[in-house]
């Protein structure tokens, strides 16, 4: 991937001082690495405890890893350029970074309409849930979002890298974001912007249409449940899937549903941190308040830990008291 009119670009960032970039820079890194921890302890609690070896907690593992490359896509890059000032990137860098943000981007929703149709299958067809989100079902869906979102994203990253970048190579952004990508480009871009816009509604637009219709029938079989802790209970299990539907949904929406527009490009900056670096901090979070499940799952790995570091700590200090008698005699 090489491009004749540039070879590297400049990440403008934030127009803060350096103290404050140093600051800020501080306080993304803490946000990563809680947002890499909670993700992957939920990952592995998913994985290491069978009661949660089910549909619902697999479309959730799924969701932490793509949280955990998500975030990893774009934190690196911006903690390097805020801590070293050098606010450069190459260009291979800037499509690579760019391409996965917008592949991982689209696998997010492909796979929070999965997960509707998983809650619309265990609430509305209670019977027949286990038949009908079999493993294969379940691992198709997840596939098949991944791959969506794969080759959605690739031909427009490709007709971006063969544009002429020869008005600037300052980016108005923290990264490689498409918008001001194409602004740098005296080429004709309409085509590209016409393509992501129409590309960004599709996705956005179906998925949130799917997810509607599931959660009508959703929300009606559960106003049929006849007792009210039933309905709490069964809404409970959705409200976290709501949560981080209506955030991601409606920040995308502004950010890309929209006609390009180049003068509001700076006040995109602040959602994109949400998406970038909150959102992936708060889902582990999000899932697990209200997931009793989960909850359990997690006390329950927190006290095995505690009895095999007990466990490990008593028998170093066995040998250790043993090795010191043996000396004395």
């Amino acid at each position: 991937m090489e491009n004749q009119s540039v070879s590297e670009f400049i990440l403008v960032g934030f127009s803060i001082g350096r103290q404050t970039e140093i600051l800020l820079a501080f306080v993304f890194l803490a946000l990563y690495m809680t947002s890499l921890l909670g993700n992957m302890v939920i990952l592995f609690l998913v994985v290491g405890d069978s009661r949660l070896h089910t549909p619902m907690y697999f479309f959730l593992g799924n969701y932490s890893v793509l949280d955990i490359l998500f975030t990893s896509v774009i934190s690196p890059q911006l903690l390097w350029n805020l801590f070293s000032n050098d606010k450069s990137i190459s260009f291979v860098g800037c499509m690579t970074q760019s391409y996965f943000y917008f592949f991982l981007g689209t696998v997010e929703f492909l796979l929070m309409t999965s997960m509707s149709y998983d809650r619309y299958a265990a609430i509305c067809k209670p019977l027949q849930y286990h038949a009908i989100m079999n493993g294969q079902v379940c691992a198709q869906m997840v596939l098949g979002s991944w791959l969506g979102g794969f080759l959605s994203v690739l031909f427009p990253t490709i007709m971006i890298t063969r544009l002429s970048f020869c008005k600037s190579n300052v980016i108005d952004h923290f990264f490689c974001d498409s918008g001001p990508l194409l602004s740098l480009s005296c080429t004709d871009t309409r085509f590209i912007e016409l393509m992501d816009f129409l590309l960004s509604s599709f996705i956005i637009i179906c998925s949130l249409i799917l997810i509607f219709v599931s959660y009508m029938y959703i929300i009606s079989a559960i106003m049929r449940i006849a007792t009210t802790t039933g309905r709490a209970k069964a809404f409970n299990t959705c409200t976290a899937h709501l949560t981080i539907i209506s955030i991601s949904c409606s920040i995308s929406i502004f950010i890309y549903v929209t006609p390009s527009q180049k003068e509001t490009l700076e006040i995109h900056k602040v959602p994109a941190i949400l998406t970038t670096i909150v959102c992936p901090l708060l889902n582990p979070f999000i899932f697990t308040l209200k997931n009793d499940t989960v909850k359990q799952a997690m006390k329950d790995a927190t006290r095995r830990f505690r009895e095999l570091t007990a466990h490990k700590v008593l028998g170093f200090w066995r040998k250790k008291s043993s090795f010191f008698v043996k000396l004395a005699l």
